[in-house]
C-alpha cells in the first residue's frame, strides 16, 4: 500500500503584490538574534517585552516552523545555510560520524556542540562538514563585517572555518586553548570596555542537579551580559568605526540552558517548565537584545540595521515515565526507580535484538546489568568497532544508524520500537523502505547531498498535555536523556517543539505585518543571504524560501496543506505528518502516532 497524501488548500494567503523585492540604494546591516528554546506563545509584552514590540510592530511570523529534529545544531545548521538537514547533514546534536572523533575521547557518537569537536569534523569531511556556504562566509568574503557571539555550538557554525579573526567568534570556550582565538585588537578592545578576554562560565545557571536534587533556580545572567555587553560595547563599535556594512549573530543560551536544567519542578512534570526559573529566563534574554536594540540608537545604526529573531525550536517538560520499557523495570544507582534511565533505547534494543550494547562515550567498554551507556549512546553487536546497530541518543528524538544497512535488521528494530509505549512516530531511511508503521526520511527533508552519515531510523517520542488552555504550553514528552523528570526538553515532533518564537524588524521589512504563511529557520538563512545579496554555489537541492511576503513590494505565495501517512504495521500503528507547502517547500507541522503526539487526535481506527 502506497502512502496515503491529502492537500488542502490552507486559505492562508493574498493575492500575490509585486514581484520585485524592495531595492536599497545602500547596503544593510543584520543583526540575527536566536533566544535559544523560546516557545512563541510565552512572548507577551509583559514577559519579554523588547521581542514582544519587535513582533508587533515590525513581522509577526504566526506559522513558525523549526526544523527536526527540533534540536539546537540542526536549526543552527539551517539558519546558518539556507538548507534542511538532509543536506547540511547535522541530523540531531549527537550524531554518529562513522569514525572516533578525538577531541570527543574517541567516540563515534559526539555531541557536537564543542567547537574543537566541530573542527575535528571539519577536517574528516575535506573541511566542510556541512558541504554548504554559511551566511557569515558569504558575507565575509564579500566585504562584510561579521561577528557570531553566545553560546557555544551554534556561534561557530555561521562561520566555522574561519578561525584566525576575520570573524570575531565569541563563545562559551573563548579565552580557553579549546577556544577560537581573538584577534589582539578585540582581546585590546574588550580590556578597554573593562571586559574579561575569556568568557564567565555559566555559574550555578549549569547545575542541572540529579535525581534527588533540584536544579539551578537561576538564569543565565552573568554569561548572558558578558556576550552583550561584547556586542554592545565593543564589536558593534568597531562595526561603526570600520564604515562597512555587517552582519552579527548573538545566539542566547537562555532560556534553553535555564528550562532544561531548572530546579522547580524535580520529578513532576507541573509546573515543569512553566515555573519562575524559565519565567526569569525569557526575561534575561530579552534583556539582552533590548540593551543591542538601544546600542544601535546610540551609535546612530538603527535606520539601516535589520533585527531577525528566531529561535531554534520550542520546548517541552520531560517524562521519564513507559509501562512497557525493560530498561524502566531494572534498578540503577542513580535513577528514580521505575523510570526511563538514560539510554533507554540502546538498552531496549540491545534486549531485544539479543546483542551486547557497548559504550561509545566510554572507549566502547560493555554496558553491565544495572547501568546505562555514560550519556545515553549505544553500539549494539558482537563487535563494538563494527556494530550493527548505532544509537544516539538525544532528547525528544532519537536517531539509529545500520551501518550495514541491512533491510531483515531494520525490520527487527522497527518491530521493537513498535512494541513501546514511549515510541510515537518511526522515519526510515528511502533505501531501507517501505516498512508498514514507518515514513520515509525524504519526506521530512532529511535524505539530501549530506556527507555525514543519515541515519537510518528517526524515532520519536510521545509526548502529551497536562491539561492547560494552550496545549503547546504544557506539553510533557519522554526524553532519553541524563535531565530529570520535570525538567526541560525539545527535539519532539510535536508542535511544542516545532513552533519557534520568530519577528523580524527593520528597513528591508514590512511594519505592523502579520505573515500567517508558514515559514522556518531554513527561510531565514535564504532570507538574510537575499538582504545581504549573497550569492553562493548550493550542492545540495533542499533550501528555503526568500520570505518575500514580509518585505516591501515583495510577492505573497500561495500556501497549501496536507497530510502524510504511512501503511499500518501489524499492530495497527501508522505515523503521521501534518505538513504545509509554499512552493516546493515542506513546514512541518506535527508527525507521530495519532494519540501519542499532542496535535495529532486519536484515531479509533489505528493500533493503541
Amino acid at each position: 500500500m502506497r502512502p496515503l497524501i491529502t492537500a488542502l488548500s490552507a486559505g492562508l494567503l493574498a493575492v500575490s503584490t509585486h514581484a520585485a523585492l524592495a531595492q536599497t540604494s545602500q547596503p544593510r546591516n543584520i543583526i540575527l538574534f536566536v533566544p535559544d528554546g523560546l516557545r512563541a506563545l510565552k512572548v507577551t509584552p509583559e514577559t519579554a517585552p523588547t521581542m514582544a514590540a519587535i513582533r508587533d510592530k515590525g513581522i509577526n511570523f504566526t506559522n513558525s516552523h523549526s526544523l527536526f529534529p527540533t534540536f539546537t545544531m540542526p536549526n543552527a545548521s539551517g539558519l546558518s545555510s539556507g538548507h534542511y538537514l538532509g543536506d547540511t547533514g547535522i541530523f540531531s546534536n549527537t550524531i554518529n560520524t562513522g569514525y572516533p572523533v578525538g577531541p570527543a575521547n574517541g567516540s563515534v557518537t559526539p555531541f557536537i556542540e564543542n567547537d574543537p569537536v566541530l573542527g575535528d569534523i571539519d577536517d574528516h569531511f575535506g573541511g566542510n562538514y556541512l558541504n554548504e556556504e554559511t551566511i557569515l562566509k558569504l558575507a565575509r568574503d564579500k566585504g562584510y563585517s561579521t561577528a557570531a557571539v553566545g553560546k557555544l555550538g551554534p556561534t561557530l557554525m555561521f562561520d566555522h572555518n574561519e578561525r584566525t579573526g576575520k570573524t570575531i567568534i565569541l563563545d562559551d570556550q573563548t579565552g580557553s586553548p579549546a577556544g577560537v582565538p581573538l584577534t589582539d585588537d578585540i582581546k585590546k578592545a574588550l580590556t578597554d570596555a573593562g571586559l574579561p578576554t575569556s568568557a564567565p562560565s555559566r555559574g550555578d545557571n549549569g547545575k542541572a542537579g540529579d535525581f534527588k536534587t533540584a536544579g539551578t533556580t537561576t538564569a543565565n545572567v552573568t554569561q548572558g551580559k558578558f556576550f552583550a555587553d561584547a556586542v554592545t560595547k565593543v564589536i558593534l563599535p568597531a562595526f561603526k568605526a570600520r564604515n562597512k556594512p555587517f552582519i552579527i549573530v548573538l545566539w542566547s543560551r537562555d532560556p534553553d540552558g535555564s528550562q532544561h536544567n531548572q530546579g522547580d519542578s524535580l520529578n513532576s512534570v507541573t509546573p515543569g517548565i512553566n515555573g519562575p526559573t524559565s519565567l526569569a529566563a525569557i526575561k534575561n534574554a530579552d534583556d539582552n537584545l533590548g540593551q543591542v536594540r538601544q546600542a544601535l540608537k546610540d551609535l546612530g545604526l538603527e535606520a539601516n540595521t535589520n533585527i531577525i529573531v528566531s529561535a531554534d525550536h520550542g520546548f517541552s517538560t520531560i517524562s521519564k515515565e513507559s509501562a512497557t520499557s525493560p530498561a524502566a523495570k531494572g534498578n540503577y544507582p542513580d535513577v528514580k526507580e521505575g523510570f526511563l534511565p538514560p539510554g533507554f533505547v540502546a538498552l531496549d534494543l540491545a534486549k531485544a535484538l539479543d546483542l551486547p550494547l557497548a559504550d561509545p562515550d566510554s572507549k566502547n567498554a560493555v554496558v553491565a546489568a544495572n547501568s546505562y551507556p555514560r550519556l545515553g549512546n549505544g553500539l549494539i553487536g558482537k563487535d563494538a568497532a563494527k556494530p550493527d546497530v548505532v544509537v544516539a541518543a538525544n532528547g525528544g528524538s532519537d536517531l539509529i544508524y545500520l551501518p550495514k544497512s541491512d533491510r531483515k535488521l531494520a525490520r527487527r528494530v522497527v518491530d521493537a520500537l513498535l512494541a513501546q509505549d514511549y515510541v510515537s512516530g518511526i522515519f526510515v531511511n528511502d533505501e531501507l523502505a517501505p516498512i508498514h508503521g514507518t515514513l520515509r526520511l525524504s519526506a521530512i527533508g532529511l535524505k539530501g547531498n549530506a556527507l555525514t552519515p543519515h541515519p537510518s531510523i528517526v524515532v520519536n517520542f510521545r509526548s502529551y498535555s497536562t491539561g492547560c488552555d494552550q496545549p503547546v504550553l504544557c506539553t510533557v514528552e519522554i526524553a532519553d536523556t541524563r535531565l530529570q523528570q520535570g525538567q526541560g526538553m525539545h527535539g519532539n515532533f510535536a508542535r511544542s517543539d516545532t513552533q519557534n518564537f520568530m519577528a523580524a524588524i527593520g528597513p528591508d521589512f514590512k511594519t505592523g505585518y502579520v505573515n500567517a504563511l508558514p515559514v522556518s529557520n531554513a527561510d531565514v538563512g535564504m532570507t538574510i543571504a537575499r538582504i545581504l545579496d549573497l550569492k553562493s554555489a548550493p550542492k545540495g537541492k533542499l533550501v528555503g524560501r526568500v520570505m518575500t511576503e514580509t518585505m516591501p513590494n515583495g510577492s505573497t505565495p500561495k500556501a497549501y496543506a496536507g497530510t502524510l501517512t504511512s501503511p499500518a504495521s501489524s499492530n495497527g500503528l501508522r505515523t503521521v505528518l501534518k505538513f504545509q507547502r509554499v512552493q516546493e517547500q515542506r513546514y512541518f507541522d506535527v508527525a507521530g502516532f495519532p494519540g501519542r503526539t499532542v496535535g495529532l487526535e486519536a484515531d479509533k481506527s489505528a493500533g493503541r
